[in-house]
């Protein structure tokens, strides 16, 4: 099941929702709904896999305890923490949960269990414990959740039909000019549908009671790899600076160490996402920019005015045709033709063939979206904030909420790029 799919909108979590308000102010009661639900949701079309997701748990809970009872007694702890690393990463800050419940519920609560930010157990597990669920934070829970279904519904899958009719044809049909249009709707595209979906990630769990960390800081305004990495993917940058590269040594080990525990990040980054070469060179391509930038780039880059913003973005867009094609010798072919526009003029295809006004249309929304209206607004109009939670917005929800479903309803192309990774 998707959290953007018509059995989820219409049927699953509207029954869980009224179930879950149902049982008041009982925490406990609404774990185990919860738990419940997210068990429900992850078997959904493909029940083998819960087997794989209880085991995780079962094993997880059981090292938790036996490590928690190891530092109780100062013995064989190490022993115990090296078994607990085959699986997942401890560092001991935090005493082992207890309860069964609230540890499955944790490691399976169905908004973040598919594609959500990755939630640490030091900022979701006291939630699972005490939470208050208010009409306020459920209002904005519902608004978070519509900006997201639209982001993924309207723009990413409009998008994304664009992107797959161009690099479906054969290479040698497809001129330099249509090389750059599918470059820039897929950049545009799996932004959407990864921000989108945390967005539904987070709103629900505020529905919920709960509060899911924030996933992305408009990244296409940042003026280096560096700042694009603080934005893009917050959760698991984060996840990597606290648990590989400040172990490592971070920067603390002079500069020579600090580029190789940098390079050693991004490999990592490159392998999660797939052990491919593919992979393994987009997440060294960011790597050895962000090594650049430190060695002096960034000065330079602070002195560059526009042109920042332009460098950060080429560099992006070539890294997200690697990662688009996820092999790499294909991907080199085009981005040569990227690269040699004057090589590559002709095309068996017209634009119009393969991209239709609907998609242009989104595409010009998602460059408007992604962070220009907003910091436009910003600036000429601060009173604008008022207008949150207001009836305007309030129409606006309803109305995205209701063009998604449509689209649903009309079996319209609807990929999940992360759901791979």
């Amino acid at each position: 099941m998707s959290i953007n799919s018509m059995i989820f909108l219409t049927a699953f979590l509207p029954l869980i929702f009224v179930l879950d308000r149902i049982c008041m102010h009982k925490t406990a009661l609404k774990n185990i709904l919860l738990l419940l639900a997210s068990l429900v949701f992850y078997a959904w079309g493909e029940p083998v896999y819960i087997l794989l997701l209880l085991a995780s748990i079962a094993v997880n809970y059981g090292v938790g305890l036996w490590l928690g009872r190891m530092r109780a007694q100062s013995v064989g702890a190490k022993a115990v923490l090296t078994a607990g690393i085959v699986a997942n990463l401890y560092r001991g800050r935090y005493e082992a949960e207890k309860n069964p419940v609230d540890m499955a519920l944790y490691m399976s609560f169905f908004p973040k269990i598919s594609i959500g930010p990755i939630a640490r157990y030091q900022e979701f597990g006291p939630q699972l414990k005490n939470r208050t669920e208010t009409m306020e934070k459920t209002a904005e829970g519902i608004r978070r959740f519509a900006y997201g279904l639209a982001k993924k519904v309207l723009i990413a899958n409009i998008l994304g039909a664009g992107v797959d009719k161009i690099y479906g044809q054969d290479i040698n049909s497809i001129s330099s000019a249509l090389m750059w249009c599918a470059a820039l709707l897929y950049s545009l595209q799996i932004y959407y549908d990864f921000s989108g979906f945390s967005d539904m990630a987070v709103g629900l769990g505020k529905m919920f009671g709960f509060d899911i960390c924030e996933n992305f800081n408009y990244p296409y305004l940042s003026g280096s790899i560096q700042e694009f990495w603080r934005r893009w993917h917050i959760s698991l940058s984060s996840w990597f600076r606290d648990y590989l590269y400040i172990p490592l040594g971070g920067n603390r080990k002079g500069k020579m160490r600090t580029y190789l525990n940098l390079g050693i990040v991004f490999l990592a980054t490159g392998l999660w996402h797939g052990a491919t070469t593919a992979f393994i060179v987009w997440g060294m391509l960011h790597g050895f920019f962000i090594i650049l930038e430190r060695l002096g780039l960034k000065k330079l880059l602070d002195k560059a005015g526009v042109f920042r913003y332009v460098y950060t973005e080429l560099v992006v867009i070539f890294g997200w045709v690697i990662f688009r094609v996820a092999n790499l010798g294909p991907a080199w072919e085009y981005i040569k033709r990227m690269l040699m526009p004057w090589r590559y003029t002709e095309s068996s295809f017209a634009l119009q063939e393969l991209v239709s006004n609907r998609c242009i249309a989104m595409a010009v929304v998602g460059v408007l979206g992604m962070g220009v209206i907003q910091t436009v607004v910003k600036k000429l109009c601060p009173s604008a904030e008022k207008l949150k939670g207001g009836v305007l917005e309030l129409i606006c929800c309803m109305f995205l909420i209701a063009a998604s479903m449509l689209l649903l309803v009309n079996g319209t192309y609807s990929p999940a790029i992360y759901l791979n990774f």
